[in-house]
């Protein structure tokens, strides 16, 4: 059964009375290059768990399976059950968990699916996400400390460009400084919205992020580090020392104060500075 053809969702949504939900950003791959090409950017070998978000139909689920030593996929839509059932009868080395990804205890699920199938090898994450929650996704996974070696996605196009972005442009914001703190960010291919059916009004573009074994920088308090990052672009077509006031809740003198002590002019904006010169903020804010 060929799990990206149009023929055969079209052949299960009328078998089983299936109806794709547009609230759960339900876009089923038909391209095999592009499920291959996940698969093979996330490095999985034959030793792996892979632990998928959003398997839908199987098609990914069933490309993966045939690489790694075992698949978990985890899918929210209990009306994919019976459709799944059948589609990944043959892959022996696949279960699905029903549920919503980000109520899993996803470090306690790795622990669990490691020792109850004998998995050896490193821990892959991969899925085609939603467009309206994947930035909540990747940050739970980036968040938790799960211990694993890769996450590879499938997601819109502009978001996956402003998790690789750099300093100076659009794209550079809070995101990115969150993302490239924890891993390093490529850009695999762009997926044109051809690729999906039903096919959404936006591209896509697959994106691995290879965990760091160190943080990027050095920081006293994550926690300041990261509000520093929000307050910076909350407002960010303000000044540092006034959207850093404001965010943080702050006086200006004291901003002022941190922003001249960490060599940075308080008249920029948060999106010109650097992640090395966040870090410095950050650690001056911390020491008052």
């Amino acid at each position: 059964m060929k799990l990206y053809s149009l023929e055969t969702i079209r052949y299960l949504k009328d078998k089983y009375g299936f109806k794709l939900s547009k609230s759960l950003g339900q876009n089923f791959m038909i391209d095999m290059n592009k499920l291959r090409a996940i698969v093979d950017a996330s490095g999985t070998g034959e030793e792996d768990l892979v632990i998928e978000i959003g398997p839908g139909i199987g098609a990914l689920t069933a490309v993966a399976a045939d690489a790694a030593s075992h698949v978990t996929a985890i899918e929210i839509d209990e009306g994919l059950r019976p459709i799944l059932s059948e589609t990944l009868a043959d892959k022996g080395n696949v279960d699905v968990v029903f549920a919503d990804v980000l109520d899993v205890d996803l470090k306690k699920l790795i622990e669990d699916k490691k020792r109850e199938f004998d998995v050896a090898g490193r821990v892959r994450i991969m899925g085609n996400l939603p467009y309206y929650i994947t930035t909540p996704i990747v940050m739970k996974l980036l968040e938790s400390d799960l211990g694993v070696d890769s996450i590879t996605i499938m997601t819109q196009k502009e978001v996956a460009e402003r998790m690789g972005a750099g300093p100076g442009g659009k794209e550079y914001g809070a995101l990115s400084l969150m993302v490239q703190y924890r891993c390093r960010v490529d850009q695999v291919t762009r997926v044109p919205r051809e690729c999906f059916y039903p096919v959404p009004k936006v591209d896509s573009a697959i994106v691995n992020f290879t965990m760091l074994g160190e943080k990027s920088v050095a920081v006293d308090d994550e926690k300041v580090f990261f509000d520093c990052i929000r307050a910076g672009f909350g407002q960010r077509r303000k000044t540092l020392l006034n959207a850093l006031s404001a965010g943080l809740g702050k006086p200006r003198d004291q901003i002022r104060t941190c922003l001249e002590r960490a060599g940075i002019d308080p008249s920029r904006r948060a999106e010109t500075l650097t992640q090395e010169e966040f870090a410095g903020l950050a650690n001056e804010i911390t020491r008052g």
